[in-house]
């Protein structure tokens, strides 16, 4: 019996031996002022790391186990520097990240020097796939697509002809209203009656706002996240400033409306996800959602299934390949056509999502409510 029993547990041992382990990083804002964003991703990469498991995968024939390796950056570039140096010492086979622009373009350096490829969930700015890295791809639209598409609906659907633009000085905030203004010029028929600038801490606005007010502007335009946003909107209420405000997916979320401590009206905030699905898609994307609440007894913020996509798309890359060696699957990563909870995944020879969607939003009885999906 004895013999018996150590036969079993040395062929147990083989087979344990003889199982891959796959390792996907997800890398975000877990900790500071955006850390329900990074959370949220960090809970889609988990997800899709379950799913996979649950399948029992095999890639080029051998047995592998998926592994999340979850880190931190705080939304900070040099963090997030330390911590891309960190995943390659840990050999990650992927990279799921960064979360904003700022963090995602210098990591990016350190991924395609050793070689490891990184889809980012969230980050938008042009310059992050315009690098030449044959590493970066993106599953969500860029600022130059949200740009045009905010500065149509602004000019089109809401009317607007004084607007005022603020941004945080961050690669995100910036390179967001940059393209904005771009998109307002291809309109015509409204002015930017105030440019300013804050920073991504800031908590006092009075001064800005005060300049903006005397310029009379119909809608703010704000470059940043909802924890300047926030603050911001209740301190224009508090001035008397009654314009609208319009942003990105930094934006986007209900923790807006906690942000601003009630001061917001219905309607009063329009914002951009940089995805979203068409109808045909919509009961996909609905039972992601679903699934998600189940597990984590949370709602999505916003990026979740695009973490999510993000991960399937490495493991079918892998499959395609039949290796998880970054260097054999990468060429495969490439030419991917991935069909994903958000919708199809392919890239540009940049990296870029291909025919990505954006969807519009506001705000009504504290939650956001859909307005339209573009391209």
């Amino acid at each position: 019996m004895k013999k018996l029993t150590t036969v079993v547990a040395l062929s147990v041992a083989s087979v344990a031996s003889a199982q891959e382990v796959v390792k996907i990083a997800h890398v975000g804002a877990t900790t500071g002022p955006v850390a329900y964003f990074g959370k949220d991703t960090e809970n889609g990469a988990r997800m899709a790391i379950e799913a996979l498991n649950a399948r029992k995968p095999v890639i080029g024939g051998k047995k592998v186990r998926f592994e999340l390796v979850a880190e931190d950056d705080a939304g900070d570039p040099k963090q997030a520097t330390a911590v891309a140096h960190r995943l390659v010492d840990a050999k990650v086979n992927a990279i799921v990240g960064h979360q904003t622009s700022g963090t995602t373009i210098p990591a990016s350096k350190i991924y395609y020097s050793a070689g490891i490829p990184q889809i980012s969930h969230s980050s938008t700015s042009p310059k992050y796939t315009q690098q030449g890295f044959n590493t970066t791809f993106r599953v969500v639209s860029n600022d130059m697509q949200l740009g045009r598409a905010l500065g149509r609906y602004a000019v089109k659907e809401m009317g607007a002809r004084r607007i005022a633009v603020v941004d945080d000085r961050t690669a995100y905030g910036q390179g967001l209203a940059t393209e904005f203004v771009k998109g307002l010029k291809q309109q015509g028929g409204a002015a930017v009656v105030a440019k300013e600038f804050t920073h991504d801490k800031a908590t006092d606005f009075t001064a800005i706002l005060t300049k903006i007010r005397a310029t009379k502007p119909d809608l703010i335009f704000f470059g940043g996240m909802n924890a300047v946003a926030g603050p911001m909107l209740r301190q224009m209420k508090q001035l008397g400033l009654n314009a609208k405000m319009m942003g990105g997916d930094g934006i986007c979320s209900d923790e807006i409306v906690k942000l601003s401590g009630g001061a917001m009206a219905d309607g009063q905030v329009v914002c951009a996800e940089a995805g979203g699905v068409e109808a045909a898609g919509k009961p996909a994307l609905d039972k992601f959602r679903a699934d998600y609440k189940k597990r984590f007894g949370i709602d999505v913020q916003i990026n979740a299934p695009y973490a999510y996509d993000a991960v399937m798309t490495f493991a079918d890359a892998m499959t395609k390949a039949g290796s998880t060696a970054p260097a054999k699957y990468l060429p495969e990563l490439a030419k991917i056509r991935y069909k994903g909870v958000t919708g199809p995944v392919a890239f540009d020879q940049h990296g870029d999502i291909r025919d990505g969607t954006l969807t519009l939003y506001t705000f009504k009885s504290g939650h956001r409510t859909m307005l339209a999906v573009t391209k």
